[in-house]
Order: structure tokens, then C-alpha cells, then sequence
């Protein structure tokens, strides 16, 4: 099974310079509606046979393009929605430098709790529960591997891509996951294949319609 991670287009509070969290009628801007047609042409004929979305604006808009392209309805996980900030939703970027907890954020995420708010711990448990658990649903109504896609947010793409790699969740800040990127991970019975991260490109690799090369199972290289 393969998961595309799909990354939201860019919102009006990215450029705001703002921490969206869960505010209601955050939109793209201008060129997050760009980047959201873009999505059918990056996706291409790869055969995806599901969408699933967080239920914030954002995603809904990111993703009706490609849905609409390909005939499917997306459906909606609220495990996939974006972090709960509490307090700090809706606050500027700048200021939110100046909290101590912006350190902790930064160095060890795993502690960080936002006031009123969820920890990061918490967003990756049940951003991967979700992932995984529809993987399982989707290969049992198949009967086969399937490809499909999720749209959520940053924080919550980086969470997923952390377990995937088997990363501490202290080290998830060292993975970027842009406006509108595409990262894929394809899970196994042995361990999950991290093979895009951060993909902005104009077209994803046909090869994830692919099964995984054996030297890459056992860890083998030929170059």
C-alpha cells in the first residue's frame, strides 16, 4: 500500500505569516488555488483509487481539482486534521518566537503541550493510526495494493514521515514538508519504504505503481 502525503496549497495565514491551527475559513490565497490545479498534472496517471482529507478548508480546496479528475469522493478523517494549537492559533509567527515553549517546539517536540491546546505527541499517534489503519481498509476492500492519497498539513506530514523512517519524534524538524509538496510512503509487512519527501516537482514517478525492488527490501545497493 502507498500513500501520498499532500500538503495543502499555500493558505492566506501562510502568508499572513500567522499559525492557522483549526480557525474556521482559512482559505488558499492566489497561488495555493495555483498549486491545487497543478496537483491533477503532478499526479498524472498514476492509479489512485483513493483521497482522503482533513476536514479543514485548506485540504477541501487543495483537493478538489484532483477529485473531480479522477471521479472520487474524498473522504474525511479528522485524525488527519491539523494540529490543535490552543492559544496559539491564529497568533503571528513573530511572536510566538518570543514564547519559551517555541524552544521545546523546536528541540523536543515530543514534550511539547499547546496551552488549551493537544501535544505533538499526540498529533503523531493519531496521524499514523489513521494512515495505517486506512491502508489496512483499502487492501482489504481491494483485495491488492492500492495507491492513494492524503491531504493534511505540515506538522502532521512530517509526524507521519518521522514514524515511517523510524525517527524519533524529536527529529521530526529536520524533515520539510512545503505548501503543496507530496511526500509517498509505501507500507510493507516487513517496514515502511520512504520514497519522496518534500516532492514539489512537476510530476511524481510512475515507478510507485510499482512493487519495491528486492535489493531494496533487504537494504542491497547496486550502484
Amino acid at each position: 500500500m502507498t500513500v501520498i502525503l499532500l500538503r495543502h496549497g499555500r493558505s492566506t495565514s501562510n502568508t499572513a505569516h500567522t499559525l492557522a491551527g483549526r480557525s474556521d475559513g482559512v482559505d488558499l490565497d492566489d497561488r495555493g488555488r495555483e498549486q491545487a490545479e497543478g496537483v491533477v498534472s503532478r499526479i498524472g496517471d498514476l492509479p489512485v483509487r483513493a483521497i482522503v482529507r482533513s476536514p479543514m478548508l485548506r485540504c477541501e480546496r487543495t483537493i478538489d481539482p484532483l477529485a473531480t479528475a479522477l471521479g472520487l469522493q474524498p473522504i474525511v478523517d479528522e485524525r488527519l486534521t491539523e494540529v490543535d494549537y490552543g492559544s496559539w492559533t491564529g497568533r503571528k509567527i513573530s511572536d510566538l518566537l518570543k514564547e519559551p515553549l517555541w524552544s521545546v517546539v523546536q528541540a523536543q517536540p515530543s514534550a511539547a503541550v499547546f496551552p488549551e491546546g493537544e501535544g505533538l505527541a499526540q498529533v503523531q499517534a493519531r496521524a499514523v493510526a489513521a494512515v495505517r489503519e486506512r491502508d489496512r481498509a483499502l487492501a482489504a476492500e481491494h483485495g491488492a495494493d492500492v495507491l492513494w492519497v492524503a491531504c493534511t498539513h505540515g506538522d502532521v506530514i512530517k509526524a507521519v514521515l518521522a514514524d515511517a523512517l523510524g525517527v524519533h519524534l524529536d527529529g521530526f524538524q529536520r524533515i520539510t514538508a512545503d505548501p503543496a509538496s507530496m511526500s509517498v510512503v509505501r507500507y510493507t509487512e516487513l517496514r515502511p519504504f520512504v520514497m519522496h519527501i518534500n516532492h514539489t516537482g512537476p510530476q511524481l514517478s510512475a515507478g510507485l505503481a510499482a512493487e519495491p525492488k528486492t535489493d531494496a527490501v533487504v537494504g542491497g545497493s547496486t550502484d
